[in-house]
């Protein structure tokens, strides 16, 4: 196995173990480029993680505000899943929602609200 091929399957788990999923495009990116993917995925972590005051479970409410005003339902559903995973409870998620409401208007708090409920069926199975 090529040093490339092993850095890039690494990567790609580290990734999925970071977030508990990976998106194909990040696969195909860090199968061809595993030095740029490298580079992003230590940006996420330090986004991300734990921070000096902010924990994670924060820093990812803070993340699905702003996916959910940008209109994206299946990340804003990523990051519900990994709040919930670093200990997120269904209340907290809904109050970080609700608060996207007044900055970023009902399109926004829909979008939260679609994912929330794609990540509760999801967790049901």
């Amino acid at each position: 196995m090529s040093e490339a091929k092993q850095k890039a399957d690494a990567l790609i788990e580290q990734m999925k173990k970071d977030r508990g999923y990976i998106y194909p495009e990040w696969e195909f990116a860090a199968r061809n480029d595993p030095d740029f993917v490298e580079a992003y995925n230590d940006l996420y972590r330090a986004a991300l993680n734990d921070g000096q005051a902010l924990d994670a479970k924060t820093r990812e409410l803070v993340a699905l505000g702003i996916l959910a005003f940008r209109g994206d339902v299946n990340a804003v559903k990523a990051h519900i899943l990994r709040a919930m995973r670093l200990g997120a409870s269904k209340q907290e998620i809904l109050e970080a929602i609700e608060t996207c409401i007044v900055p970023g208007g009902a399109p926004t708090f829909f979008v939260g609200l679609s994912a929330l409920m794609k990540a509760i069926a999801e967790v049901k199975g």
